[in-house]
């Protein structure tokens, strides 16, 4: 590890723990700033916008309790090692103090002579992964014309590839944007129309800080331009947006601002105990650009409550999707409610009068897929890039032959108050039959026995056993009394007793 990977790492890896408040929302960033010979109309045109634009993204990219480090990148060579970190720290720094560090940069030198020094992306994105972040999750970004060449190799198509492969190949690396931008800058040696911006996710935790902020909108305040997709190729490359939905008896369904599909189930309804279904149109949209699907076979399922059902498909195939040109399809539905809690069950007595939401899901499945790189984009790196390779390099991996999509669905079961109602009214039944029986068991009770043709009157309760005796003391039998009556036990043999009847007979 360099002297610029140790100080970065350090910085990265205590920045955040230095301050309990936003450690769990604060992201790690690598921004690298290509400063080799090929870069040198971005440093020398007086009218470059290079290092405005490094400003401007770091300024967008970061929150507030970010942590950073920003290095300039060429080829690392003995006495001149690459990269070098500009700075470190965390917390967001302000455009005075980018300025102050990107102002001074210029393109760099090989040790001992004048010639400018040569290029090595691989070496960059590698040293910012295993030695500023360590390993860790975070974002990597880079700034560069694309001119891959290590030692000066004019095989720049091969060097765009071995990066391409880096990226598409490294585990670390979950995914990975391009953005394409305009830059037309004139040099005293070189001449460039264009510049390209990476952002690599490194790890899950990488991920998901760049779909935030993707989804903050701070970034695109900055570059407009849509960016392409490097990796991943077979997550969420496609999306069903709901365009026209005929709710069936039982059923309502509804699109929700997000996109998701609601739908609103009567459990009173005989339809909701079974399996609903509606007809569905829906918009396929492409979300792989800049790659256009040529051909795919297509399956989609639902799945709610553990039960998963396939959904019928009016087509089995996707034929030119290109990026931003939806095709419509048409769908049936049917929601898999077996395991839906039943309007008996607890769950549903609980949320009576009010509808409980259970989230589902359909899933999108594409097989035997083919993509191409769509001739807008080629077009717009021939305009960019004019005489570079590098749109081969976009070509897409082999192995990737499908790829899936998942679209939320919220489910609401509506329960009617009618089952919590009887279950209340039994529950009052029970409990007055409950009371009726204690009381008949506490209520004290007048029996009359007959003893030798003698008539005696006996106070007793349920569950009581009284004992019955002769003129001369001696027991003669038992009274048993119950909830239901009184009846004589143990009569010895010989004893004349017997109980009186209604009348007192």
């Amino acid at each position: 590890m360099t002297g610029w990977q140790r100080w970065s790492a350090l910085v990265l890896a205590s920045a955040v723990a230095s301050s309990p408040a936003v450690t769990a929302q604060a992201a790690s960033h690598v921004f690298l700033v290509q400063n080799s010979g090929w870069m040198e109309p971005f440093y020398t045109d007086p009218a470059s916008p290079y290092k405005a634009l490094v400003t401007e993204v770091v300024q967008a990219a970061m929150a507030p309790g970010d942590a950073l480090v920003l290095a300039s990148f060429n080829q690392g060579l003995p006495g001149a090692p690459s990269p070098r970190a500009l700075l470190a720290q965390q917390g967001k720094p302000n455009r005075n103090k980018l300025r102050g560090v990107l102002g001074p940069l210029e393109v760099g030198r090989k040790p001992g002579g004048k010639a400018m020094a040569d290029t090595d992306l691989g070496e960059a994105v590698g040293g910012a992964i295993d030695g500023a972040l360590g390993g860790k999750p975070g974002l990597v970004w880079l700034f560069t014309n694309n001119r891959n060449s290590p030692n000066n190799d004019q095989a720049t198509a091969r060097r765009n590839r071995e990066f391409y492969q880096l990226i598409h190949e490294g585990k670390a690396i979950r995914k990975a944007l391009a953005f394409p931008l305009k830059m037309p800058v004139q040099g005293a040696q070189y001449s460039a129309g264009g510049l390209m911006v990476y952002v690599f996710a490194v790890h899950e935790g990488g991920a998901r800080e760049l779909d935030a902020l993707l989804a903050s909108g701070r970034l695109k305040q900055v570059i407009t331009e849509t960016p392409a997709r490097l990796k991943p190729l077979d997550q969420d490359t496609v999306r069903l947006v709901p365009a026209r939905v005929e709710n069936t008896p039982g059923v309502r369904y509804a699109v929700l601002p997000d996109g998701r599909l609601r739908a609103e189930l009567d459990a009173d309804r005989p339809a909701a105990a079974s399996t609903p279904s509606a007809r569905i149109t829906w918009r396929l949209e492409n979300a792989m650009y800049p790659y256009t699907i040529t051909s795919a076979d297509i399956s989609a399922q639902a799945a709610l409550a553990g039960e998963v059902k396939p959904v019928a498909l009016q087509a089995d195939t996707v034929r030119n999707l290109a990026p931003g040109k939806p095709q419509p399809l048409a769908s049936t539905l049917s929601l898999p409610v077996a395991n839906v809690p039943g309007k008996w069950s607890l769950a549903a007595l609980s949320t009576a009068g009010s509808a409980q939401v259970i989230p589902g899901r359909i899933e999108v499945r594409l097989a035997n897929q083919r993509l191409e790189l769509s001739q807008t984009f080629r077009q717009r790196m021939a305009e960019l890039f004019p005489g570079d390779p590098l749109p081969d390099i976009f070509t897409p991996p082999a192995q990737i032959q499908g790829s899936r999509a998942v679209l939320p669905v919220e489910v609401r079961l509506q329960y009617g108050a009618g089952p919590l109602l009887a279950m209340i009214g039994g529950l009052f039944a029970l409990l007055a039959a409950a009371g009726a029986l204690a009381v008949a068991a506490t209520r004290g009770r007048k029996v009359v026995v007959i003893v030798d043709g003698e008539r005696r009157t006996l106070r007793t309760k349920a569950g009581a056993k009284s004992p019955l005796y002769n003129a001369a003391g001696d027991q003669v039998a038992e009274l048993h009394t119950t909830l239901f009556g009184h009846q004589l036990a143990n009569v010895r043999e010989g004893a004349s007793v017997q109980l009186a009847d209604k009348a007192g007979r």
